[in-house]
């Protein structure tokens, strides 16, 4: 029997951690998940940083992060694989199929979905260059195999954000840059980032319904947008540059509004509209 994989209508869905920490926001988020993924197929890949840190503070480790970006060493390592690939992970699976959809949990590391290659040494927006340690950047792959047969048995593949090295390395993922590139290597139609602000907000913290390159720019100068805005900003792009369409920021702490209009438009060009132009 052939796969429906070749013309994929797929949503990338980045789930904040910082929705499911509780038992209310779990059952809810997880009911808004279901119904988008009865609309279309959909691949999500959740964070749980705060709940790292909580692990990490009764264990006595001390968190470093630059620019959104946590440096991450050996036990920095074990907390996040323990956090996100067991707690998080089988607790959002677990509210998602009681909603009433088959979900999957997965890591990164499960049939490579995550693969990815050891960060280099980082410029941080400050011009200081650091060492982020055992944290990987996404790399482009083909469609993932092991994906593309779970969405076509009718399973929501829910990712805890760890990635794995071609030699077997875990290492710690920023989820939005996660999603993102699988959203590339997926050739997903949308991806949406949903958290707890409403879209990107402006200097008077209110939402920008579209922003572009040039936006993007002047708010980071600016500081008007917080490190984390800037990470998952930067994943956007990334996203609009390997060709995903459609590309959202939006609150997900009421409604996960995969056909609306609210949050941010992430309105960059993207490398298939370059081509294009240069055929012009």
């Amino acid at each position: 029997m052939e796969s429906s994989w070749t013309e994929p209508d797929i949503l990338v869905l980045k789930l904040g951690g910082e929705l499911i920490e509780s038992g209310s926001d779990l059952k809810r988020v997880a009911s808004n998940l279901a119904k988008a993924a009865e609309c279309q197929p959909t691949v999500v890949v959740h964070g749980g940083g705060h709940e790292i840190d909580a692990e990490m503070k009764r264990a006595g480790i001390r968190k470093q992060a630059v620019d959104g970006l946590r440096i991450t060493d050996e036990s920095t390592l074990e907390v996040a694989v323990s956090v996100l690939a067991g707690r998080v992970n089988t607790r959002l699976v677990a509210a998602v199929n009681a909603a009433g959809r088959p979900a999957v949990g997965l890591t990164g590391a499960d049939g490579k979905i995550g693969l990815a290659e050891l960060a280099p040494p980082y410029r941080t927006n400050a011009g200081h260059v650091v060492q982020l340690g055992l944290v990987g950047n996404p790399v482009a792959t083909a469609p993932p195999k092991l994906l593309s047969q779970l969405v076509d048995a009718g399973y929501t593949p829910i990712i805890a954000s760890i990635g794995v090295t071609r030699d077997g390395q875990l290492v710690n993922v920023n989820a939005d840059a996660l999603a993102a590139q699988l959203a590339v290597n997926l050739h997903a139609t949308t991806l949406m980032v949903v958290g707890t602000t409403a879209g990107v907000l402006d200097i008077d913290q209110r939402s920008l319904p579209r922003i572009n390159d040039e936006d993007i720019e002047r708010l980071v100068a600016n500081g008007v947008i917080s490190a984390g805005m800037v990470a998952k900003l930067t994943s956007c792009r990334a996203a609009r540059q390997g060709g995903v369409p459609n590309v959202r920021i939006i609150d997900g702490r009421t409604s996960i509004d995969v056909n609306g209009g609210t949050g941010t438009i992430i309105d960059t060009a993207t490398v298939v509209q370059e081509k294009e132009k240069a055929k012009l």
